[in-house]
């Protein structure tokens, strides 16, 4: 499993209605309200060899209210 850390701006007044979408797909494994230049922060697992752009596009990006997101990809390091 790849882990992600996805930063979510949202229109102004919809980043509730954003993280109830969210929420309801259940594809992530934590979701926050951050401050900032993002309104949310979602961490989430995408399957070895899933392709991680179209992943984000087909589970994400097609949530009303998302105006940009800003991806964060992790290696095991150690």
């Amino acid at each position: 499993m790849t882990c992600l850390f996805v930063q979510i701006r949202c229109r102004p007044g919809t980043a509730y209605e954003v993280a109830a979408q969210i929420v309801m797909r259940e594809i992530h494994s934590e979701l926050y309200s951050t401050s900032g230049d993002f309104d949310l922060m979602m961490k989430l697992y995408v399957p070895n060899g899933e392709d991680i752009g179209m992943f984000i596009n087909d589970n994400l990006l097609n949530i009303d209210g998302i105006e940009r997101t800003y991806t964060i990809q992790t290696f095991k390091a150690f």
